[in-house]
Order: C-alpha cells, then sequence, then structure tokens
C-alpha cells in the first residue's frame, strides 16, 4: 500500500463484497451488524454503464458516443469482477476528510485479503481513470499510473484514448 502514515485514515474490517454496482463501486456489508451500505472507490472515475445525466455530460465533454462510453463502462464492470468475488472479505480504508460523497456512497480505497487495493488495480490496468474533482492522497499516484496505463494502451485505452 502506498497510504501517507501522516493523513488521518479509519480502516474498517470484516467486510463482506455482496454486490457489484460498476466498474468503481460495490455493496459491502458488515459482517457484525449484517448493515448493507454502498462504497464507491475513491480517486477512481470508471464509465458509466447506464444512460444518465453523467453520461450525457460525459458524452458532450468527451466527444465521444454514449453508447461507446456505456461499453467501456461494461468492459471496466466485467474487469472489476474478475478481479474479486461476490462473498470475498475485504478491508475499506477512508480518509478522514472525504467519508461520503454527495450521494452518500461511502469512499475509500477497497483492500482485497491479499493486500491489493482494488482503485489501483483498476487505475493501473487502464479500466478507470483518476476522478480528480475530488483531491484525495492518492490521486497524484494516481494520475502517474493512469498516464502509464494509457501510454501502454492497457485496458479501455487499447480501444480508445479518451474516456
Amino acid at each position: 500500500m502506498h497510504f501517507n502514515a501522516k493523513e488521518t485514515t479509519i480502516k474498517k474490517n470484516l467486510l463482506k463484497i455482496v454486490k457489484f454496482v460498476d466498474g468503481d463501486g460495490i455493496i459491502l456489508e458488515d459482517i457484525i451488524s449484517k448493515k448493507e451500505f454502498e462504497v464507491r472507490f475513491l480517486g477512481i472515475d470508471a464509465p458509466e454503464i447506464n444512460y444518465c445525466n453523467k453520461i450525457k455530460q460525459d458524452e458532450k465533454e468527451l466527444q465521444v458516443p454514449a453508447a461507446l462510453l456505456i461499453k467501456l463502462g461494461y468492459l471496466s464492470f466485467n474487469f472489476l469482477k474478475d478481479q474479486v468475488n461476490l462473498g470475498d472479505y475485504c478491508t475499506l480504508v477512508q480518509e478522514q476528510n472525504n467519508l461520503v460523497d454527495k450521494y452518500g456512497r461511502h469512499l475509500g480505497y477497497l483492500i482485497l485479503n491479499d493486500g491489493r487495493v482494488l482503485n489501483e488495480i483498476m487505475i493501473k490496468e487502464g479500466y478507470a481513470k483518476p476522478y480528480n474533482d475530488v483531491f484525495c492522497e492518492m490521486l497524484p499516484l494516481y494520475q502517474e499510473w493512469n498516464l502509464q496505463a494509457k501510454t501502454s494502451k492497457k485496458g479501455l485505452y487499447s480501444i480508445i484514448n479518451i474516456f
């Protein structure tokens, strides 16, 4: 992991993956309380899988058709599902100043039992890009890794150079 020890973080253990939302979101269950909650991966953004306001905005800004963006969204979603299984246990690390987004979703870094961080995998393999609208501790590294993925034409960058 690349977390800065000076940064105030909150670590939540005993969580189980119960549902995939899209390429940058997942539903977890606290195995003690049995409560489910949605997590949006902090610092990354994957294309949408449904036609919505965000896809219309992306289509306009990127000059990429919504249908292609949705196709890319499904490639990202399927790549995520290949990295982890429903029922797997994980740890959520949250930055104190980035606990939830405007939709009430928990924000965080999802650490798998083998120590890999899902957020990092999605960026390094080219299936998500850095989310620059909200600063997080990992953003500078995510931007660097994203450039490497883009230059190497990994993941979605093998199809398109912007998403």
